[in-house]
Order: structure tokens, then C-alpha cells, then sequence
């Protein structure tokens, strides 16, 4: 038995040579050492620890191995907001982004890094006086999960940073992926046990990194690339993005040596030019180059625009492409209706996975690709997207294959398919009786904004629906205390308070009560414009589209949709079995002229609110008398954008339309 004084020692000095391997094998791409030889010293450094348990240090390399599970992730708030970055898919998007640049800072060329766009998984990485003290991955962008046993296991983290004088606390942005060749590694081991193969590299990253037993994680073969930084306390930043990586790598972390400063567009479009040419013999997978504004002074300038800088844009590489034969052309029936058009085709693999099935999108695009049973064709699919039919092989049709058409009747339920005026997707009619849309529909029925039945969630309807307990919305009103405490997970208790809330929710509004519908095109504004215009359910369910248009706001679309729901029987006979059930609401009731300082103004909400969720500002909204619609056109005075908006706020962007994000809503509202 060595003596404690010695084991310290060379412990010690285990612990700082294993680093220093790690760091050589994994930051330098450049081991001096061999696998076996590691493993010898990581064998080593265990056993001296084992026999003197006072000399443990959670700073160890043994740490890695992993820990306990743990009941659940704890939330973890960004001090600085990870905001993803906007997207562009062509040369023109990128010189605009350029120009854009330019004039923000009123230069004539502008300095960039260009590094690769990694596809994994985004984290953050503190550390406190040099040493880590918390992982956390990107989540929302505000608000991740803390996932720190996990990361620590991740040789390529270092669990100190090398600098002799160390930031006070630094939060250290990267890319948790996994290597194409441990991928394929990964799952041969996943065959060999029986176990379910990951589908790609991403996937299996970030499945790996939010595993609640971190001992299942260090047995994953991931790695870690930094970017870049959030906060920095203790230290001065860098005068450039490019000295900012340098820093990192000094610090002991991984870095991509695949990047590079260049100037102006040209040189941008140069370096994805090249990163894309070699894609293919990178050892990790990237979807596209990440741009930004090399001097750290001019991206502090250039700011930000809702949930994106202003300094970065990300360019995207083509989507992988491969070719295979269509077999079968059916439709899927979406749990809002949405009748789509999906390909079935002859097994192919492409962006990663095996594909059976594309998208065809709708009748439109069905017909314009003209794709037939039989065809040859191109399914592209890129990242997580859902594979689609891009093209069909010229030259390569059977005679006489005929043309596809959607079917008129619903496969679900037999109702009529039916597709309104400007709009591309075709419906089920069946709305409240359709199987597949009954658990949406029910889902919708019983939300806070329409019947408000506290306790009738999705799990809950799963059950009613799948064991046909629940039809329609109706029979929720005839539900038993036996039934209802028969199901999972539904004690008497709970059985009783859902009863309660069935019973509350029968008296309601006239408004709630149409919206609760899930009519087509009429959503809680439109909702309460057709109460306070027409009174009474019947008056509104016997008027024809001329009626409906007096009502304000209701246009030719809005009118059809109303007036198809209406014909259809079996949505009247729903209507009149709630009725029936108890369900009722002051016929008289009509809601007060709106006054505020939103009055006559038209708000439109999308992405995710810091503070506030999407009802709470609908409903300070429409307290001052605003109204919130559920599209962008040029009716619309404000678009309120909070994070991953999507299109709506392009599309206000491009109309010119005023941008808010929370802090000014709440401004403007006062």
C-alpha cells in the first residue's frame, strides 16, 4: 500500500497526464499516446482512488463515468438568451444579409468568421473560477435543462480550464455531436444487444446528452465543439470572433479548425462553396456555414432583431437527395382534418434514414409534380423535415398510368372532402364525428378558452377515445363515476372534481360555445363577432353566407366555412345533443363597446413570450379593445413576436407591419 502522502502525489499527477491526453486526443486531434496505454493509466488512477477515498475530487477524469439516475432535469435560466439564428438558403439572401450589414454600419466591406453549422445539439457550459460548474442544454433559448452529470462525462469537456488565471465565470456556448464513424460504431452495438438503432447522429446526440442516468451517457460516443460565449465575468472579450475561438481552444476546448475570415459576400459565398464541396469527407455532419461579423464591437453594434442577431445568418446546404419508385398514393387524415396526399415508396435511404413514405403536400402539388403510382421519383429530405416528393424521373412512367385525384369522401369517416377558396389543403368535413380528428376535437372542446373542463387532458381523451368511452363532446356530459374510475391513472377522487368540472362547464357563453365547436376559419375573436351579431346558436346555424358577411369582419371564406360546418347533419345533431346534455348559455348576452388604447386595432401572436403565455396576452389585449387575429395580412396593425415566430413574421416584415416584442406590447398598452 503506497503511502497517502505518495498516492496524493501520483494521483495528482494521473489526473493531470489523463487531461492532458484528452485534451491532445480530442481539442489537437493529435494523441502521443495509445488506447491501450490510456486505458492503463485511467485503470491506474482508479485503483489509487479506490484505496484512498479522502483524496476524491469531483475534478477527476474517473467522474466521467458516469453517476445515478436522477428523477428529473432541473430547469436552468440563460443569463444570456441562446437565440437561434435566421436562415438562408440561396446566394441572394446572402448578399442581402451582407448589404444589410454594410449599411448598419455604414462601411463599405465588412470582415466575417465563417465556421460550419453542426448538426447536434446546442449547450452551455459555465465555469466558475476555471472550474465547470453547470451544463445546460439550449431548450427555448431562455430557459434550458441542466444537465451537468451528463456533460461531465464527455471527455472532450474539460472539467477545468487551462489558463493559470482563469475567467471569474464564463458561459461557454457549443455543439454536442457525434462522429459519423462512432455513429455507425454505436449502432452495430445497438444491434448486437437487440436494442432499438438511432435513426441519425443528432438524434442519437441528443438522446445520449438527456439521458437521466448519466452512466448510459459516458457509454455514448459524444464530443464537443465550442462556438462561442454568452456571459464573461473576470476577463476581457477578444477584439474578434476569430481571437474569441482562439481563446477557447487556449482554454482547453475543442474549437473547429474548418473556419475561416473572410471579406464580403464574395468571400462568404467562396468558403461555403468549398465547406460544401467537402462535406462528405468531413467526420461529422453539418447542415450549412454559420456567418458572422468578425469584430465582437460591430456585432454589439448591429444588435438584434426579435429572436435573432442581427450580425449572424446561418446558410444552409442543399437537402440530400435520393431516387426510388413510388408504390402507393393514399391519404392521411390529420387530427385538425387536413386531407394530405403521402407517397408510399420503395424503401431508400437518404439524409440518414431508411424512407418509406414522403409527403405530396396537397392536390396541387400533387398535380404539378404530376406524380403517378409507378413513377420514378426524387424525395428529398434534410434534417429533421418530413421527406417529400420533389420531382418525378423524366422518361421512366409505365404506359398508361393514370392521373392521381383525391378522393371526394373521407377514409376516416365517410364525410365529404372538401377544400375552400384560396386555400391549398383540402378537409374532412366530419369535424366533431371524424375518429381521426375526435381527440383533437375533443382536446378542443374542453380547453380553457372554449368549455374550460379543468382536468379532461390529453391522456385522459387518449383513454376515452381509444377504449370508445367518448364519441363526440356530447357523451363527455353522460360520463359515470364508474366509468371514469376505471381508467389509468383516475382515482375516485379525480373522477369526482372531472365530473365537477363537467357539470361548471355546462353554463357558459354563446361565444365559448361556437369556438368550442372548432369551426373551420373561427377562432375566439370570430367567435364573439357571431354571438353578439346573431344572439342565438339556431339563428346562427339557419344563416346563408350573405347573413353571416353583414357580421363584421367575416368575409366570403370565414362565411363558407361556417355555412359548410352548418350543412353538414351530424354537426347540427351534435349541436342539439349538448343542448339536450345541458349545455347552456344567456341568449341575450352581448359584451360591452371596447375601450382602451388597442380599440380598432388588429394584433397578431407568434412564437413563445418571455413572461406572458399566448391567452394572457390575448386577454390583456382585448382588454384594452384590441382584437387578435390568427394570420398576418395588410388589415394587421402589430405583430407580437416572441421566440421561433416561424412565418407570420416574415411575412410582416415584408408588409411593412409593425413589429412588437413583449416589453412593447406591454408599452403600448400601458
Amino acid at each position: 500500500m503506497s503511502k497517502p502522502r505518495d498516492a496524493s502525489a501520483r494521483i495528482e499527477r494521473l489526473r493531470r497526464e489523463i487531461e492532458e491526453h484528452n485534451y491532445r486526443y480530442y481539442a489537437l486531434d493529435r494523441p502521443t499516446i495509445s488506447d491501450a496505454e490510456y486505458d492503463r493509466l485511467f485503470r491506474e488512477l482508479q485503483e489509487l482512488e479506490a484505496a484512498h477515498p479522502e483524496l476524491a475530487s469531483p475534478d477527476s477524469p474517473t467522474q466521467r463515468v458516469g453517476s445515478a439516475p436522477l428523477p428529473q432535469f432541473e430547469s436552468v435560466t440563460h443569463e444570456v438568451p441562446m437565440l437561434s439564428l435566421n436562415n438562408a438558403f440561396g446566394e441572394a439572401e446572402v448578399e442581402a444579409f451582407d448589404r444589410r450589414v454594410r449599411e448598419g454600419l455604414e462601411v463599405d466591406e465588412v470582415e466575417y468568421n465563417c465556421e460550419p453549422k453542426f448538426d447536434g445539439l446546442a449547450i452551455s457550459l459555465t465555469y466558475d473560477e476555471g472550474r465547470l460548474v453547470r451544463g445546460a442544454t439550449r431548450g427555448d433559448g431562455y430557459t434550458g435543462e441542466d444537465v451537468t452529470a451528463n456533460l461531465r462525462t464527455l471527455r472532450s469537456v474539460p472539467l477545468r480550464l487551462r489558463a493559470k488565471h482563469p475567467p471569474t465565470r464564463i458561459d461557454i456556448r457549443g455543439e454536442v455531436i457525434i462522429y459519423r464513424d462512432d455513429f455507425d460504431r454505436l449502432n452495430a452495438r445497438q444491434r448486437e444487444s437487440e436494442e432499438k438503432e438511432f435513426v441519425n447522429p443528432r438524434n442519437a446526440a441528443a438522446g445520449s446528452l438527456r439521458q437521466l442516468d448519466s452512466r448510459v451517457t459516458a457509454g455514448r460516443p459524444l464530443r464537443l465543439f465550442a462556438y462561442g460565449v454568452g456571459q464573461l465575468r473576470g476577463k476581457d472579450l477578444p477584439a474578434s470572433q476569430d481571437a474569441l475561438l482562439d481563446l477557447l481552444a487556449d482554454f482547453g476546448l475543442p474549437v473547429c479548425v474548418e473556419r475561416r475570415v473572410a471579406s464580403g459576400a464574395k468571400g462568404l459565398l467562396k468558403f461555403y462553396r468549398e465547406l460544401l464541396g467537402k462535406r462528405e469527407a468531413l467526420p461529422y455532419d453539418v447542415d450549412g456555414v454559420v456567418y458572422k461579423v468578425n469584430r465582437l464591437a460591430d456585432q454589439e453594434r448591429l444588435g438584434y432583431v426579435s429572436r435573432a442577431p442581427r450580425f449572424a445568418i446561418a446558410h444552409k446546404f442543399p437537402a440530400e437527395e435520393a431516387m426510388t419508385e413510388v408504390v402507393a398514393i393514399e391519404v392521411q387524415v390529420g387530427r385538425t382534418g387536413a386531407i394530405t396526399p403521402v407517397a408510399r415508396l420503395k424503401p431508400v435511404f437518404v439524409g440518414g434514414v431508411t424512407v418509406t413514405n414522403a409527403t405530396l403536400h396537397n392536390e396541387d402539388e400533387v398535380r404539378r409534380k404530376d406524380v403517378r403510382v409507378g413513377d420514378t421519383v426524387m424525395v428529398r429530405r434534410a434534417g429533421d423535415v418530413i421527406p417529400e416528393v420533389i420531382s418525378v424521373v423524366p422518361g421512366k412512367r409505365r404506359s398508361g398510368a393514370p392521373a392521381y385525384h383525391l378522393p371526394r369522401k373521407c377514409p376516416a369517416c365517410g364525410s365529404a372532402v372538401i377544400r375552400l377558396p384560396d386555400e391549398a389543403v383540402a378537409r374532412c368535413s366530419g369535424g366533431l364525428v371524424c375518429p381521426a380528428q375526435r381527440k383533437q376535437a375533443l382536446l378542443h372542446f374542453a380547453s380553457r378558452r372554449a368549455m374550460d373542463i379543468d382536468g379532461l387532458g390529453e391522456k385522459l381523451v387518449d383513454q376515452l377515445v381509444d377504449a370508445e368511452i367518448v364519441k363526440g363532446p356530447a357523451q363527455l356530459y353522460r360520463l359515470g363515476l364508474e366509468a371514469l374510475s376505471g381508467l389509468d391513472r383516475m382515482g375516485e377522487k379525480s373522477a369526482r372534481n372531472l365530473l365537477a368540472a363537467l357539470e361548471k362547464s355546462k353554463r357558459t357563453t354563446l361565444a365559448r360555445f361556437i369556438y368550442a365547436l372548432g369551426i373551420r376559419n373561427v377562432g375566439e375573436a370570430t367567435a364573439k363577432d357571431l354571438a353578439n351579431h346573431f344572439g342565438d346558436i339556431d339563428a346562427l346555424m339557419e344563416a346563408d353566407e350573405a347573413a353571416l358577411q353583414e357580421v363584421p369582419d367575416i368575409g366570403p371564406v370565414v362565411a363558407e366555412s361556417i355555412r359548410k360546418f352548418f350543412a353538414e347533419r351530424h354537426n347540427v345533431q351534435v349541436v342539439e345533443a349538448l343542448r339536450r346534455a345541458g349545455v347552456g348559455w344567456s341568449e341575450t348576452a352581448r359584451t360591452r363597446p371596447a375601450r382602451g388604447r388597442a380599440v380598432g386595432k388588429t394584433f397578431v401572436l407568434t412564437g413563445t413570450l418571455p413572461d406572458m403565455t399566448r391567452e394572457e396576452a390575448t386577454a390583456l389585449i382585448e382588454s384594452h379593445g384590441g382584437k387578435v387575429s390568427g394570420s398576418v395580412s395588410r388589415k394587421t396593425d402589430y405583430v407580437v413576436a416572441g421566440v421561433d415566430p416561424g412565418s407570420k413574421l416574415a411575412k410582416a416584415e415584408e408588409l411593412g407591419i409593425t413589429i412588437l416584442d413583449e416589453a412593447a406590447l406591454r408599452k403600448l398598452l400601458g
